[in-house]
């Protein structure tokens, strides 16, 4: 253990860890693990180029085998997909890896019962963000939301939290769940509208890049406003002369008629509210 100093404050803490993923998440989360002078052991990726691409960048081993993994680590950090992830917690746990050990999930949809009961010390570590291997994040700044099975389990997450992000809550599993809904809505949703404004624009020749001025000024807008002041646009008002021109537009393509039926309702329902 030594200190671990980040934004003038001192920590007094600092783990051995085994980083099991090497997707998006992974990366910039081992990233910061390392920025914040924790020591990342080894990777593990069933691909085992991800591995040692991401444990190259982090001066860690790297490993595609469960079989090879350390089992002297102070925590074990889970970065994989939803659906592997009970899989893959009772195959490390299955190695007979230290057993004071700390397990984290980063996961926004799946609770804290995912690891079995048998472990000792376990828990949740999600930080709030949408990554690309592509692009740097200020880890600093990114929400990062804990949940323990125990007061002790969720002190050590907290302060594992607090040397990697300035931001940390506690956050239970049920409410994490609308935490994750509303990331969904806010980012995932918005993004694929930003997928089909740029294939109408393909359809015209004009690049996308014409929308990034409009993108910008929406975000920072809801920096100032609340989003439902910040609303503007057909729907608000309920043009039905603009938005049926609209909807012949997108004619030969149900799906996006009905999607846009059905945002433009909403958000007239909640103007009016």
């Amino acid at each position: 253990m030594y200190f671990c100093i980040r934004k003038g404050e001192i920590y007094l803490f600092s783990m051995r860890i085994v980083l099991i993923g090497a997707g998006n998440l992974a990366t910039h989360l081992g990233k910061a693990l390392c920025d914040a002078h924790h020591d990342v052991l080894q990777v593990y990726s069933r691909t085992i180029s991800h591995a040692q691409t991401l444990a190259d960048t982090l001066h860690a081993q790297y490993t595609d085998s469960s079989a090879q993994l350390l089992t002297d680590a102070e925590c074990y950090v889970f970065a994989v997909k939803d659906q592997v992830l009970p899989s893959i917690i009772k195959e490390v746990w299955g190695m007979h890896v230290n057993p004071s050990a700390l397990f984290v999930h980063t996961a926004g949809s799946i609770p804290l019962n995912v690891f079995p009961e048998e472990i000792n010390s376990y828990g949740v570590l999600y930080p709030m963000q949408t990554f690309s291997k592509q692009r740097e994040v200020d880890f600093t700044h990114i929400p990062v939301f804990v949940e323990g099975n125990n007061d002790e389990t969720l002190k050590r997450l907290e302060v594992l939290a607090k040397s990697i992000s300035q931001s940390v809550y506690r956050l239970s599993s049920a409410d994490r769940r609308y935490l994750h809904l509303s990331a969904v809505w806010a980012c995932n949703f918005a993004n694929h509208c930003y997928d089909i404004a740029s294939r109408i624009l393909d359809h015209i020749g004009v690049p996308f890049d014409v929308m990034l001025p409009l993108i910008d000024e929406t975000a920072r807008k809801v920096h100032e406003l609340s989003p439902k002041d910040a609303q503007t646009g057909p729907a608000v008002r309920y043009d039905e002369h603009v938005m049926n021109a609209q909807l012949e537009l997108m004619k030969g393509q149900p799906i996006l008629q009905d999607i846009y039926r059905q945002l433009s309702q909403s958000i007239h329902e909640r103007a009016e509210e």
